[in-house]
């Protein structure tokens, strides 16, 4: 392992637990010493030199790498390759961009030695206590590291969740559309955060209860959990909630907004995750939202109806929106994968997210079950037990829109979402008026209804 931070400490621990012997180095010389004295009694070597390092290891050599994604990457393998030998295996773990990764493992094919890219989802805990795993590469480098990386994931019923997900950058793509999916939930739950707060007397006491009766149900997940978790914990330094002194002001590592880049690549909407990069964006905007605040005003009127109602309506659209962002991550990495030949089984993809990720949910197992039924179905919202729990969720989805509508909230991912259900489902959209609109100014053309063909009008003010 080399990256002994948070993650990396704890994935040996994690291989130690299981029988692995592992050798660790950073270079930060005090990291690779807190893992030796950490370790004390396992099967683990400690080196403050890559020397030492490779001098542990047997052949062929398997080295994990957790370092930050982009040039740190590039100049960590490029310190590894005079240890490197024929058919050694390099696995980079962090969160590094799918074309980065193609690159890597084309350059150093020429050179005979593997480069897997392996999503790993479910931080700190996971980490030591089974994380979900995606890697992606070639089958042969997989099947070097299979039995470890099915020993160290997290289990559902007994079922490891990691497989081999594909050829390439198959395991890096997944995990970055996992993060892309992430950034959606969070944010359509700091929405219903936002509407109870605002427009009810409810406390973060009366919310803990709330979020928790909903992790009993069809909501129940990873996200919600610790949701209900995070407002029943009191500050260390005041009397006060924890999370009313933490400034509201949000930071991102850029996967999110690879995905969504992805998928306007490929021309493919996903606007529930587009949204919840955007809402993030705008929270940074802190002071400029502090000044807006005095000048762009609205008042609200009071909310009519009872916090019970508010509570329920706000349970049928975090539950549709949650469907929306699935279904947009799922048919995002359907057609990547048709585009670069990953090989992706979406059945598998939802099953090794049932456990150990950041986004596991009961949800993943209806998505499961779709998948398996229909490996090639169009979008999980048409499935029919999908489909049948957005049209029986549908009024209370759109009354919480509108409550926070009328109570001035915004909303992005909730309102994304139910776009994306109403755009989805209308055999007819106006886009015959966007064409027309696009031929009268561009002479860009249009297709007709009635016939096959290219047209072009001359309209009335180009005639003149």
């Amino acid at each position: 392992m080399i990256g002994l931070g948070t993650m990396g400490r704890n994935l040996v621990y994690n291989m130690c637990d299981h029988g692995y012997s592992v050798a660790g180095f950073d270079k930060d010389a005090g990291k690779v010493d807190a893992l030796v004295n950490e370790a004390e009694g396992k099967k683990v070597v400690g080196a403050h030199d890559l020397k030492t390092f490779f001098g542990a290891l047997k052949s062929p050599k398997v080295v994990m790498l957790l370092v930050p994604a982009g040039s740190a990457v590039d100049a960590v393998v490029a310190e590894l390759k005079p240890f490197l030998s024929k058919d050694d295996l390099i696995m980079d773990c962090g969160n590094s961009h799918f074309t980065d990764t193609d690159r890597r493992t084309e350059q150093l094919a020429k050179e005979s030695i593997h480069f897997m890219g392996v999503g790993i989802s479910g931080g700190e805990y996971g980490a030591r206590r089974g994380p979900s795993i995606m890697p992606g590469g070639a089958k042969e480098a997989y099947e070097m590291v299979a039995p470890m990386l099915k020993d160290v994931s997290a289990k559902v019923n007994g079922d490891p969740c990691v497989t081999y997900l594909g050829s390439g950058s198959a395991g890096h793509y997944v995990k970055m559309v996992h993060n892309g999916i992430e950034y959606g939930i969070m944010q359509l739950i700091a929405e219903a955060y936002h509407l109870l707060k605002t427009s009810t007397k409810l406390t973060n006491e009366d919310l803990h209860q709330v979020f928790s009766k909903w992790n009993e149900g069809r909501l129940r997940s990873y996200l919600v959990e610790i949701t209900a978790d995070i407002f029943a914990q009191k500050d260390d330094l005041t009397d006060n909630s924890l999370v009313d002194m933490i400034l509201d002001a949000s930071k991102q590592n850029g996967t999110g907004q690879w995905t969504s880049q992805s998928a306007m690549d490929l021309h493919l909407p996903i606007p529930s995750i587009d949204a919840a990069v955007s809402a993030r964006d705008l929270s940074a905007l802190k002071e400029e939202r502090i000044a807006a605040q005095q000048k762009l005003k609205w008042h609200a009127p009071e909310f009519k109806n009872s916090d019970k109602e508010l509570v329920d309506w706000l349970e049928n659209a975090l539950y549709c929106s949650m469907i929306a962002a699935y279904a947009q991550g799922m048919v995002l990495m359907q057609y990547a994968s048709k585009e670069s030949n990953y090989g992706l089984k979406l059945d598998e993809v939802a099953r090794i997210w049932r456990g150990g990720c950041i986004i596991r949910s009961a949800l993943l197992e209806d998505i499961l079950a779709a998948y398996k039924d229909e490996p090639e179905l169009k979008n999980l919202m048409v499935n029919k037990k999908m489909a049948l729990d957005l049209e029986g969720s549908q009024d209370g989805f759109r009354l919480a829109i509108k409550a926070g509508v009328n109570a001035g909230v915004p909303m992005p991912v909730m309102m994304a979402s139910l776009a994306y259900y109403d755009g989805y489902r209308s055999g007819w959209l106006p886009a015959n008026l966007v064409q027309a609109q696009r031929d009268y100014f561009g002479a860009h053309t249009y297709e007709r209804t009635d016939r096959k063909g290219i047209f072009h009008t001359q309209w009335k003010q180009n005639a003149e």
